[in-house]
C-alpha cells in the first residue's frame, strides 16, 4: 500500500514538472509572438483624397449652429480630428467617449469634430444628447462623407492647420485613433508603413555590420 502511494506520488509529480516545462514554453512563445506582431494601425482605403494632398475646404453648418469649414488651404489654429458617426451604429457610441478622451490629450493642437449625414436631424440632435457631445461640433453633410469616400463607419481623418490631408482610416479602437495622430507626427501615411520602414533600417543595419566584420 505505501509503495502504491510513493509510485503515484513519483507519477504525480513528474506530471506537475512536464506541465511546468509546457508552461514556461508556452509563455515563452507568447513573448516571441508579442514581439513579433507589428501594432495594428486604422485601416486605410484607396479611394479619395490622398494622403499629403491639400483638400478641398467645405464650408458647412453645425448641428450647435456653427459655422464651419473642414479643409482647405487657408492656415488655422488647431487640426482637424473628423471622426464620421451614426445613431445606427454601435460600435460609434462605444468609440467616441474614448475619442474626446485622446483629443482632450491632444487640445492644444486638435480640434475634434463629428460628422454624419441623414435627413432626420430630431434622431441627430437626440444623439447627441445621449452621447454628450454638445460641446463638439456635429456636422451633418451627406457631401463631406462623399468627398472623403466614407463607405463604413466609423472612418476618421486628420487634416493638419494648413489644410493638408494627414491620415484617414476605419477606426475601431483607440489604437486606431492614436495611429492617424502618429501618422502626422511621423510623416508616415500609416503605422504599417513606419513598421516597414524600421524594420528595413535594422536589416540594412545588420547587414552593414556583418560586412564590416568579414572585412
Amino acid at each position: 500500500m505505501s509503495e502504491a502511494l510513493i509510485v503515484s506520488n513519483i507519477i504525480l509529480w513528474i506530471a506537475v514538472l512536464l506541465l511546468a516545462i509546457l508552461l514556461f514554453a508556452l509563455t515563452r512563445q507568447v513573448g516571441i509572438l508579442h514581439e513579433r506582431v507589428a501594432p495594428a494601425g486604422a485601416l486605410q482605403p484607396t479611394t479619395g483624397p490622398k494622403i499629403g494632398e491639400v483638400t478641398e475646404g467645405i464650408q458647412t453648418k453645425s448641428l450647435q449652429d456653427e459655422s464651419i469649414q473642414i479643409g482647405g488651404s487657408e492656415k488655422v489654429e488647431f487640426s482637424s480630428f473628423v471622426l464620421f458617426i451614426s445613431p445606427t451604429c454601435p460600435v460609434c457610441k462605444e468609440l467616441v467617449p474614448t475619442a474626446i478622451s485622446l483629443a482632450r490629450s491632444e487640445q492644444d493642437r486638435i480640434r475634434l469634430l463629428f460628422a454624419s449625414d441623414g435627413e432626420n436631424i430630431e434622431q441627430h440632435q437626440s444623439y447627441i444628447r445621449d452621447l454628450e457631445i454638445e460641446e463638439y461640433p456635429y456636422v451633418v453633410s451627406e457631401g463631406l462623407g462623399m468627398y472623403y469616400q466614407v463607405s463604413k463607419l466609423p472612418f476618421a481623418i486628420l487634416i493638419d492647420h494648413s489644410g493638408v490631408l494627414r491620415s484617414k482610416g476605419l477606426v475601431n479602437t483607440r489604437e486606431h485613433l492614436e495611429s492617424l495622430i502618429e501618422s502626422m507626427d511621423t510623416g508616415v501615411a500609416t503605422v504599417q508603413e513606419y513598421v516597414g520602414s524600421k524594420s528595413d533600417s535594422l536589416k540594412s543595419k545588420t547587414e552593414l555590420s556583418a560586412a564590416e566584420n568579414m572585412s
